[in-house]
């Protein structure tokens, strides 16, 4: 008689748990959404256009002044580095920057897809902090495109009566730096007001009046109000391109350029520290 054996079913496997999305992931992440978007190239493509745009027709005026002035006039070439980077188009593109770097945040919301993003990562601060990073890249690289272009054009227009002034031009240099990163600074603060807010319209309507709308009423002739406007990105913006002192016998407070560097490293800075505190504390 023989016995029988019985052979050991193999135990069930137990499931291999995911492993957690590394912050490298999650910047590929955000780059595909924000590729994706159709509108993303035309919104970037016609903002650069507008904004060099802009340069052209203000070195087109100037040469008209530069036609009309004295020699002595004509010498002073601190402004012709000014008219490279003209306010107006300046504005429009902190307006565009701002607003799509609040749609990195209120898109989802208003979508639902947020919900899928913190199911997949519940690490909400890590996934602010990709927008960020991936925000700022796309911004920094946009703005030193614009402000490049601006500059060259600008000049290429003024050599036409030798009034262009070369990148070794005192002043040149910051003024590129300043104008390539006003479009990142502006969108950061987008992102902050996108996660604050949570609304598309609300959300717009804050950015563009923090932005643009709101430094204009503080005047520089009190100290208190000039160094409320000094704090605001749009001022700082215009200290680090003009590119000549301040006149010491006007009675308005000139903004200092490290004090406008600390500008532009603060407002950023304060808005992404408190998008991640935000999501951290806040449901979905």
């Amino acid at each position: 008689m023989t016995t029988a054996t019985s052979v050991p079913t193999a135990a069930s496997s137990a499931p291999v748990a995911e492993p957690p999305a590394r912050f490298r992931d999650l910047l590929t992440s955000e780059w595909i959404k924000m590729r994706s978007l159709r509108s993303t190239p035309w919104t970037l493509a016609l903002t650069a256009l507008f904004v060099i745009g802009s340069a052209a027709i203000a070195a087109l005026a100037e040469i008209n002044n530069l036609r009309t002035m004295s020699p002595a006039a004509r010498a002073n070439q601190g402004f012709h580095v000014f008219v490279a980077f003209p306010a107006a188009g300046y504005m429009a593109l902190m307006l565009v920057a701002g607003s799509v770097g609040a749609l990195t945040v209120v898109s989802e919301y208003s979508s639902g897809l947020i919900r899928t993003t913190t199911v997949a990562v519940p690490a909400r601060g890590a996934v602010v902090l990709a927008k960020a990073v991936v925000t700022a890249a796309l911004w920094t690289a946009v703005g030193t495109v614009i402000s490049t272009g601006c500059f060259l054009i600008s000049q290429a227009i003024l050599n036409g009566q030798q009034a262009g002034v070369p990148l070794t031009h005192p002043g040149v240099l910051r003024a590129l730096m300043a104008s390539a990163q006003l479009a990142p600074v502006c969108a950061l603060i987008g992102l902050g007001f996108g996660t604050l807010i949570r609304h598309s319209a609300t959300t717009m309507v804050t950015s563009a009046f923090t932005l643009v709308m709101l430094p204009p009423i503080f005047s520089q002739s009190a100290r208190w109000s000039a160094a409320i406007s000094h704090a605001m990105p749009v001022t700082a913006w215009k200290r680090l391109v003009q590119n000549w002192a301040p006149d010491p016998h006007s009675l308005a407070y000139s903004a200092t350029v490290p004090g406008s560097w600390a500008v532009y490293a603060l407002w950023p800075l304060i808005a992404v520290v408190l998008a991640v505190a935000i999501v951290r504390h806040r449901d979905v």
